[in-house]
């Protein structure tokens, strides 16, 4: 044992909690260390600048306000996105513990917050790997295939299919008479004559007339669907008539997508963070080129200004509107991928006196300009679609799924050299997928290994296991009901759960343990705070970021919708399903308690820091030795190292 450690009382000893290795901090090597502070950054940004940031942010900017949603987006950030973020990298570096032994060495009551961490973050990479199996079978497609999502002749294909290049063909066929012509039920069609088929009176190229001679706009009545849409559903997910009940047949194409994805992110983090560590270079740096020629490009397309503007017109009345605040909590916690467990892990293989409060900071706010700059990116490419096919782009606007497997794509398709347009924009879309992953898998792991050490000189099985486990759970999702069950994890797993164990958090780090003595361990790393700042994080970790989670938590109980898909309404099994997995998140929270207290430990007890809460340089004697552990890496970082020999 290093001099500067205090042995365990023998209380401590018989009353271990279950995550509380003690003679980890003995008997077992030293973590390592990312290999420069620069990999560490990448690392947190490739996990939080995700497919949410492409397709569910610029939706939500335009439905709450367009540059006016902006506000209170920028505000969540800096009062529950900034401080999570910066909580969860306090915690991970300064004990250099993964979760679950970090959590249950802050207090025994809290011994159950990092499995929750754990269970969320599992279910979530199960589920996410499904999106980025979908996005390699559109990069696959793109480059071997047909880009059949805008033909209308396929089998699966309905009567009320249509795309913008057959509608560009009736506008462009020279009909008798000055009446606009537009695809509708396979066949070129008037305005007027559409009008009529619904029901409705004509009245110019653009609206109809109801019964009270209103106007309205004609293709809000005439039912179309997408050709992308159809492909999407019928050729990608193979739904059908699938339901709840009745999930149909396996679609083989996604089970070699998804199997695929993991043998590419096992490489990626065969070794840990010495691996993934060079990864990030390319999945974390790449998605802002593509983004930027994404930009350009749609920038010199006609239309692209109005969906622009259409984009940030601001609405300031809807400020007072509850639901826009929500929303913007909520795609906080869905961007930054705080209270999963993965950024404690991340940061528990910094050294010491790694400036974690800079890297929180630059990461939040790069996470938050990646939104606002993916917007102008996707909105100059919708203007161009509503252009190009006579509707409002209210019509073509869509969020997650709907926006990058049916309305970009049918927007590509209409732009010169759409195979290679395709290509980028779905390259793009799997980088950012499997980019995210890479924290995810290490928590997992790192939780493995944490918990047997023997298991660490033979990192790569685990890695392999964890991949191979996620990658066989997946599988009920690429049958043709999958898409149900998948809408039932994102529902209920990455929304209230984890507003909970956010709060939760904040408890631990500031009523439990004590935001002087937190601030003081941040002195301890050499993180000199200002006395502005340090006034902001006593407010934010004591007060604001519990209270507004909270209040978030409220708001989306109260304006609860139970989960759907498209227009299928799931029974009450599924849902009753949904609620048993949102709870599956946090059930080992009390089971954590109840254990502490079997234990030995009451009142006071439960809240004081074990003795495994202690800065990480004098937690261990002798360097670590699993696969993700270099010679090179091992550094003398202060007075409490005592480096010992490679086992």
């Amino acid at each position: 044992m290093a001099s500067g450690d205090n042995p365990m009382n023998k209380s401590e000893v018989n009353g271990k909690l279950p995550s509380e290795d003690t003679s980890h901090h003995t008997s077992t090597p030293d973590k390592a260390k990312w290999g420069r502070p620069l990999e560490f950054i990448l690392a947190c940004l490739g996990y939080a600048v995700g497919l949410g940031n492409i397709w569910r942010f610029p939706y939500l900017a335009y439905r709450n306000g367009g540059g006016a949603f902006l506000i209170p987006f920028f505000i969540m950030v800096v009062i529950i996105g900034l401080p999570l973020f910066f909580l969860e990298l306090y915690v991970g570096q300064y004990t250099g513990l993964g979760p679950l032994h970090a959590f249950s060495a802050i207090g025994p009551f809290f011994s159950g917050l990092g499995y929750c961490t754990l269970v969320v973050i599992s279910i979530i990479s199960i589920y996410y790997m499904v999106i980025v199996a979908w996005t390699l079978f559109y990069v696959l497609t793109s480059i071997f295939g047909s880009l059949d999502w805008g033909s209308c002749d396929n089998d699966f294909n309905s009567d009320f299919c249509y795309s913008g290049s057959y509608d560009k063909n009736c506008r462009s066929k020279n009909f008798t008479g000055s009446e606009t012509q537009t695809y509708y039920l396979r066949t070129c069609m008037s305005i007027a004559d559409i009008c009529k088929s619904t029901g409705f009176q004509p009245y110019d190229d653009k609206f109809c007339l109801n019964s009270t001679n209103d106007r309205i706009p004609w293709y809000t009545n005439a039912t179309r669907i997408l050709a992308s849409e159809e492909y999407y559903n019928e050729r990608v997910l193979g739904r059908g008539d699938a339901t709840w009940e009745n999930w149909g047949k396996i679609q083989w194409h996604l089970v070699g997508t998804l199997f695929l994805s993991w043998v590419i992110a096992f490489f990626c983090v065969i070794k840990g963070v010495q691996s993934a560590g060079k990864v990030v270079y390319f999945t974390a740096l790449f998605p802002y080129i593509m983004l930027t020629i994404l930009l350009i490009r749609g920038a010199t397309l006609e239309g692209a200004g109005d969906g622009v503007l259409f984009y940030l017109s601001p609405s300031w009345e809807l400020l007072l509107d509850a639901r826009v605040w929500g929303d913007a909590a909520s795609q906080v916690f869905y961007s930054f991928g705080v209270a999963c467990g993965s950024l404690v892990t991340l940061a528990s293989y910094n050294k010491f006196q790694n400036n974690c409060h800079f890297d929180a900071v630059l990461v939040s706010f790069t996470d938050f300009f990646t939104s606002v700059y993916a917007g102008f990116a996707i909105f100059t490419v919708l203007g161009y679609q509503a252009n190009q096919m006579g509707v409002s782009i209210h019509e073509v606007a869509e969020q997650g799924p709907g926006l990058a497997f049916v309305v970009y794509p049918e927007a590509v398709l209409q732009m010169p050299v759409a195979r290679l347009w395709s290509i980028l924009f779905f390259f793009m879309l799997y980088v950012l997928g499997i980019g995210s992953q890479f924290a995810g898998i290490e928590a997992i792991n790192t939780a493995i290994v944490d918990q047997w050490p023997h298991f660490r000189k033979n990192y790569w099985m685990v890695t392999a296991a964890t991949c191979f486990t996620c990658f066989i759970l997946g599988l009920p999702m690429c049958f043709s009901g999958g898409v149900y069950l998948f809408t039932l994890l994102d529902w209920n797993t990455a929304s209230w759960a984890i507003l909970l164990i956010g709060i939760a958090e904040c408890i631990a780090v500031s009523w439990s343990y004590g935001i002087n003595k937190a601030l003081n361990d941040l002195a301890d790393m050499k993180m000199k705070l200002n006395k502005f700042q340090t006034i902001y994080w006593k407010i934010v970790w004591t007060v604001i970021t519990p209270v507004t989670s909270l209040a978030i938590l409220i708001f989306i109980f109260v304006d609860w919708t139970a989960p759907s898909y498209e227009d299928y309404v799931f029974p009450l099994f599924a849902d009753l399903l949904g609620w048993a997995i949102g709870l599956s998140t946090l059930v080992l929270f009390p089971v954590g308690v109840c254990w502490a207290l079997y234990h030995g430990y009451h009142g006071k007890d439960l809240f004081k820091p074990t003795s495994a809460w202690r800065p990480a340089v004098r937690t261990l004697d002798v360097p670590r030795s699993d696969s993700i552990m270099t010679v090179d890496s091992i550094q003398t970082e202060g007075p409490y190292d005592n480096i010992g020999h490679i086992m």
